[in-house]
């Protein structure tokens, strides 16, 4: 009887070991969405470019030597007169002394043909010597003349080049770029620094030949700043290059920035907005890794309400633009819906998912609204 009860025991415990456990219920994951919304931003070809000054100089020595000291770095503003860096006078000032010394000679040889002309016209109204002499004499004189002016012109030549030594700012502006450092040998005419002055600015950007047309007829230019999106500057075209770049085929643009303001500063990037109103009507901007491939085209996920938790259903959309700060979408969706802007490429469709709200640059008011066709 107890070996009976015994085997009983053991039979039921290695039942309950060979049974399956209870199924552990995984809690929904989470996805990050996004409210679609019609877009309220200017909306037509954008052009991304730096921020650089109208008038740009290269500086340099114009003479050769030793760089001694530097008195600027990049970014540093600099006035008219400024002393940038120096180059070793000491070279420079013993051609200085030696010019001077040539010019004291030449002079003194002068004196001396002077005196000498002068004494033999009298010797030659007392027929004392020869008119040819005399012709000699006057010969030496001018040639002393001419030795003195080739001297002075040379000690102010040299001492010019003791004012060289000094790379000096001859604008007021900013110092954009430097190649110099304290202890290297210079050539002459060797740029050394780069002077933007101060005034206009303007924003360079590349435009394709199939657009050149369309920016010429174009009136009204915005500029918005990297830094400053919510800023709508003016602007106008100054200048398109005459011939395309040889290695990308766009046109160099020049736009002027009309009052551009303290807060526009040299380097900066900025958009430059060609309007477009027939792209900005019902303009869907959203966050460009919500939109992936599917089957040949593209696609979102568009989440459904299940209670507190939403289903993933795929949809299909046209994409009119692709742009740095998304995509502009030309159907598809309707405003209002929600989509998913995070790791599409691992939702499953009817899942259940955790919604979870992220603000993006496609709803912030500021952001322009273009499609980038140049850099």
């Amino acid at each position: 009887m107890k070996r009976n009860l015994f085997l009983s025991a053991v039979a039921l415990a290695v039942l309950a070991a060979c049974s399956k456990p209870a199924p552990v219920v995984e809690a929904p994951r989470p996805v990050m969405v996004h409210k679609l919304a019609l877009s309220s931003v200017s909306a037509g070809a954008l052009y991304s470019g730096e921020v650089r000054a109208r008038y740009e100089s290269d500086l340099a020595f114009r003479i050769s030597g030793k760089v001694v000291e530097r008195k600027v770095d990049v970014g540093a503003v600099v006035k008219p007169g400024q002393v940038l860096a120096r180059l070793d006078p000491a070279d420079v000032g013993l051609n200085a002394e030696a010019a001077r010394a040539q010019l004291a000679a030449a002079r003194n040889e002068y004196a001396f043909a002077k005196a000498e002309m002068e004494r033999y016209r009298d010797l030659v109204g007392k027929n004392f010597v020869s008119r040819s002499v005399l012709d000699a004499k006057e010969s030496t004189f001018t040639s002393a003349a001419a030795r003195v002016e080739q001297a002075r012109a040379q000690a102010t030549v040299a001492g010019n080049q003791t004012a060289y030594t000094s790379l000096v700012a001859d604008q007021a502006g900013v110092i954009t770029a430097v190649s110099v450092e304290v202890g290297q040998v210079v050539k002459d005419s060797a740029v050394v620094m780069k002077l933007a002055r101060d005034g206009e600015r303007e924003v360079l950007i590349a435009v394709p030949e199939s657009r050149i047309s369309a920016l010429r007829a174009v009136r009204d230019i915005e500029i918005r700043l990297w830094s400053q999106p919510d800023v709508a500057l003016q602007g106008k075209v100054r200048e398109i290059a005459p011939s395309a770049d040889a290695a990308t085929r766009t046109y160099a643009v020049r736009v002027s920035i009309i009052n551009p303001g303290p807060a526009v500063q040299l380097g900066m990037t900025a958009n430059v907005i060609l309007p477009d109103a027939a792209a900005a009507a019902g303009a869907l901007l959203v966050p460009i890794s919500a939109v992936f491939e599917h089957e040949g085209g593209s696609a979102v996920w568009v989440m459904q309400a299940e209670g507190a938790l939403v289903k993933p259903v795929l949809r299909k959309v046209s994409v009119r633009q692709y742009r740095e700060d998304g995509v502009l979408l030309a159907g598809g969706v309707q405003p209002g819906e929600t989509i998913a802007v995070a790791g599409v490429h691992k939702i499953v469709a009817g899942q259940l998912l955790q919604p979870v709200s992220s603000a993006t640059p496609a709803t912030a008011p500021a952001a322009p609204l273009a499609v980038k066709t140049g850099a």
